[in-house]
């Protein structure tokens, strides 16, 4: 099959593995606890929001299909013009030196969004936020795919899901009780600004954003695991209008095409889910409370408390998972992802139908266990095709789907519920009966292609 035109596993990358420095095992693993902090505040940030939906709703008098706007588009608008071309520069700078541009600049998103005054300034703030972040993921995977060897990135991808374990499921503990304290607070100044007691909650967020900006100058930049191929760059005597292009991504698309057997069904599958994926997080709080008039605190300790263990259980039993699959199939990453994509089917449906609070609440957090599970092979596919040179870009049209489509994911639903089923409840299963089943089914897709991407790849590290 057709393939991209660079690929890692050649013989050039085998050798540049062969002559490459590592850091130090100490070094490493100091930036991998530094981007998971900085990862664990962006899902923290999402989740919390979540929990304040229904205040937010309240003092600003908003529709559902606004709600799920503010959550939702309002963040990806300026990614959709930015988010490629910042993911570009993990290719061209120094990573550490981008990831901490990048915490500063969310910090200071959230804390603006904590002094918003109106409806207009809090969408205006929350526009740039996935756009401060999106430079985040593509930097953070090419500097971990070049701080540990090969034998051990698989574990160091694990271990960055603690950051997303921590967000998701710290989010809704510490969401459910900010969210309750803060409905006791007075709202007061601050910087002669008139603040909802509820903003509060979004200041305090901001405090650890820009203290992991600070720490990434401390990570140790590694050295790039392949040189640069002049064949993705824009040549020096290149028209401006050639570099514009290249610089937006424009070479890495064309890699993505030529393997787009592989890539397009991964990116179709990862759209689909997260839409529902991000809707559930953003609607599940609200949903509780209109349906069973549950307090976020109660929503927020039972969810968070049932995903910590179901999380840190995939992770587990997800990495023993592939690595099981991994000695009897080359395309284990993409297998495993299939299995885990049906199991969160079920479970996100069952969730739905459970006509009980506790077990509805109960099974929304084990879905924690196969989105962990499955979101390790699926980085790590991506990582296995990608271009060496074009890894940051590649990257971060992967994940673009992923903030993209997830981000729409809470207005779709507040669109459905408004003006569709007219219940909440409603649309988030009709969305999820109808999305997750058909994700699963373009993972299976990508199954077969991807064996023979990487029987390829194995061929070309023989020569």
């Amino acid at each position: 099959m057709a393939g991209p035109a660079v690929a890692p596993g050649g013989s050039a990358d085998a050798e540049a593995i062969r002559t490459k420095v590592w850091p130090s095992t100490g070094a490493a693993y100091w930036a991998l606890a530094v981007i998971i902090l900085a990862t664990f505040m962006s899902f923290l940030d999402q989740v919390v929001f979540g929990m304040l939906a229904e205040n937010i709703k309240r003092d600003f008098q908003l529709t559902d299909s606004q709600l799920g706007f503010l959550a939702g588009p309002a963040t990806i608008i300026c990614y959709f013009f930015v988010g490629i071309p910042l993911g570009r520069l993990a290719d061209i700078y120094p990573r550490k030196l981008v990831l901490s541009v990048s915490a500063g600049f969310v910090g200071m998103l959230i804390a603006l969004s904590g002094m918003a005054q109106n409806f207009s300034q809090f969408v205006g703030s929350r526009v740039f936020l996935a756009a401060g972040g999106s430079a985040h993921a593509p930097s953070s995977y090419s500097l971990l795919t070049d701080a540990f060897p090969p034998r051990v990135l698989t574990r160091a991808f694990a271990l960055l899901q603690l950051g997303f374990i921590g967000g998701t499921t710290l989010g809704p503990i510490i969401g459910g009780r900010l969210v309750t304290a803060s409905n006791s607070w007075v709202a007061q100044p601050f910087f002669g600004l008139e603040i909802f007691n509820w903003q509060w909650a979004l200041l305090y967020l901001a405090i650890p954003s820009l203290v992991a900006s600070l720490l990434f100058l401390t990570v140790k930049e590694p050295q790039r695991l392949a040189p640069r191929s002049e064949g993705v760059h824009a040549p020096h005597d290149a028209s401006l209008g050639r570099k514009i292009i290249t610089f937006m991504g424009f070479d890495a698309a064309k890699a993505i095409h030529a393997g787009g057997k592989v890539y397009y069904p991964l990116f179709g599958a990862l759209a689909l889910s997260a839409i529902e994926a991000f809707g559930i997080m953003f609607w599940r709080t609200p949903y509780l409370m209109r349906e069973f008039g549950w307090s976020p605190a109660q929503i927020g300790d039972l969810i968070g408390s049932v995903a910590l263990i179901a999380s840190i259980s995939g992770m587990i039993v997800g990495g023993i998972f592939v690595e099981w699959l991994a000695k009897r199939y080359k395309d284990a990453n993409i297998r495993a992802a299939f299995i885990c994509f049906c199991g969160s089917t079920i479970i996100i449906l069952s969730a739905l139908l459970i006509p009980d609070p506790f077990w509805s609440s109960i099974a929304f957090g084990c879905a924690a266990f196969f989105a962990i599970a499955g979101a390790v092979p699926q980085n790590a596919a991506i990582q296995r095709v990608a271009p060496n040179d074009m890894r940051g870009q590649v990257t971060a049209f992967y994940l673009f789907m992923f903030t993209f489509f997830g981000a729409m994911g809470s207005w779709f639903i507040g669109v459905i519920s408004d003006h569709v089923t007219g219940n909440l409840g409603q649309a988030i299963l009709a969305t999820a009966f109808i999305l997750m089943p058909t994700a699963a089914f373009l993972m299976y897709r990508a199954i077969k292609p991807y064996r023979e991407e990487v029987e390829r790849l194995e061929a070309l590290e023989t020569l």
